[in-house]
């Protein structure tokens, strides 16, 4: 998902609220699970972007949904947003606000995607490079499997990217073959 400056903003301004009011931690886990709610649920997010529902018909669906289960100050953040009309970019603002709080919290995820599930040795090489490459930093693990790749391993950090798959090599082996500088 493409996280908009606006929503940046706004969890900027999240960020500060919480960490005035010392629930920095707490806002964190908020928006972590707003936007797996948001993530897992299609119809919330639907029901977000309608223009025919109403705003207090939105408020209360979203109180509803996150009852007992989110801070004081992440719910009033959040019907501060419905009142604005901003509510569609909840989902949004909730990613942002959990980028912003690891980069504050100098926390690196790091994306490894693989055709099987990592062995302990790999996922402790990949964290070991990781490692390297930010010195002082946490480093979180996020693992994901594609069988499409074949073999190998695709490495996120950041906007860097490491490609070792099968499936890469495979296609780099194709265009070399079709730039054949040996026809006649």
């Amino acid at each position: 998902m493409n996280v908009t400056p606006v929503a940046y903003r706004y969890a900027r301004s999240l960020m500060e609220l919480s960490q005035d009011q010392g629930q920095l931690a707490v806002a964190e886990q908020d928006m972590r699970l707003v936007a797996e709610t948001c993530l897992n649920s299609p119809d919330l997010v639907l029901l977000l972007k309608s223009p025919v529902v109403k705003a207090d018909k939105k408020t209360n669906v979203l109180a509803k949904v996150f009852a007992g289960n989110i801070g004081e100050i992440t719910h009033r953040f959040m019907g501060i947003m419905v009142r604005k009309g901003r509510e569609a970019m909840l989902p949004q603002v909730a990613q942002a606000f959990v980028e912003l709080y690891r980069v504050h919290q100098n926390i690196v995820t790091v994306e490894v995607l693989s055709a099987v599930p990592l062995t302990d040795a790999v996922r402790a090489q990949v964290t070991e490079q990781a490692q390297q490459k930010h010195p002082g930093k946490s480093i979180i693990l996020s693992e994901k499997v594609d069988p499409a790749l074949i073999g190998g391993v695709i490495v996120r950090i950041g906007d860097e990217q490491f490609d070792g798959s099968v499936s890469r090599r495979l296609t780099d082996l194709r265009r070399k073959f079709a730039e054949n500088p040996y026809r006649p």
